[in-house]
């Protein structure tokens, strides 16, 4: 998921985990910026819908990515103001969370008459709460949510009777896809239900033949009784980063890919290193992918934050041709 150089070790160097460098000249990423008009430069980004207002939330570019998250605000998917975060711009600050360092692809839900983030930090999942979508959010125990093991990319799905999943990447043999049912505190999983959902097989997800596959970045929706999981294939610097889905009969899986997938690449939208994103409803119930991209056809980053169309053809999930546009502020 997701430089001008890359802040990890070198075991998350090959595994590909998704983030900006720590300490990356700010005057370069402002440049960068300013030569693309204002599109917002987030990586791994979501959009989360409440009382009227979207708010969208990533990975962040440059010294803030080593610092939290940062959160935009629009009234309509069209004109976006931000960083607004309660703390400086942040929804979520280091001190305040689980880790110091790697803060990556977060997850706003509304639960129980609070807002909970779920995010990345120290190559682990932990969980936030806060009163507000702006923040600041705040996470109790300091705890993450697995405490053996490397995962990242974490993704909460509650499904129509009450019952919270999370899926997630483990990083082993590959950046591979899991979900455990997660408690209603979501502080912690069920371990009795983890299960292996996908991993990079196909020859799309891995187009460099690594030896580290990379499936990441899931996001789950439910359709006429199917549930859909759709991720990003491939290294996130590759231009062959792109996005497809699978189908079960339960949340838990057995999952079948999609014959179809790619369904979003640089096939249709003239992007390189397309994906890692989520779905979401806008008011009218319309569904939309939001995403990243390379920041230009020679660079990966700092990585643009864009959305396209999606929509369900009978079972068939695919996405809308000549609606890809990016997020500008």
């Amino acid at each position: 998921m997701k430089k001008i150089a890359i802040v990890v070790t070198s075991f998350c160097f090959l595994v590909a985990c998704s983030q900006e460098k720590a300490g990356a000249p700010v005057k370069e990423a402002e440049t960068k910026a300013q030569a693309k008009v204002n599109t917002i430069l987030l990586a791994d980004p979501t959009i989360f819908h409440d009382k009227g207002t979207y708010y969208l939330y990533g990975t962040t570019t440059g010294n803030v990515n080593g610092e939290g998250f940062q959160v935009y605000t629009s009234p309509d998917l069209k004109a976006w103001n931000g960083p607004v975060g309660a703390q400086n711009g942040l929804a979520l600050k280091k001190g305040d969370s689980f880790g110091d360092k790697g803060f990556w692809a977060p997850q706003v839900i509304a639960y129980k008459d609070k807002f909970y983030m779920i995010y990345t930090a120290n190559e682990n999942i932990a969980t936030a709460v806060s009163d507000s979508p702006l923040g600041p959010f705040k996470s109790v125990t300091k705890e993450p949510i697995i405490k053996t093991g490397n995962q990242i990319d974490p993704f909460v799905f509650i499904d129509d009777n009450g019952k919270k999943y999370l899926y997630y990447v483990r990083l082993t043999n590959g950046n591979r896809i899991f979900v455990a049912e997660i408690n209603d505190d979501l502080q912690s999983i069920k371990q009795e239900t983890l299960t292996e959902c996908i991993s990079g097989t196909l020859p799309w997800e891995n187009t460099e033949n690594t030896n580290w596959p990379v499936t990441e970045g899931p996001t789950v929706v439910k359709h006429n009784g199917l549930y859909y999981l759709i991720y990003t294939a491939n290294d996130f610097r590759s231009i062959d980063y792109a996005v497809g889905y699978a189908t079960s009969k339960s949340p838990l899986g057995p999952w079948e890919k999609s014959k179809n997938s790619p369904i979003i690449s640089r096939k249709n939208t003239n992007q390189n290193g397309i994906g890692h994103g989520d779905i979401f409803f806008d008011k009218d119930q319309k569904m939309h992918y939001v995403l990243h991209t390379h920041f230009s056809s020679s660079e990966v980053s700092p990585r643009k934050a864009a959305i396209i169309d999606v929509e369900f053809s009978g079972n068939e999930l695919k996405a809308v041709n000549n609606t890809f546009h990016f997020l500008n502020n």
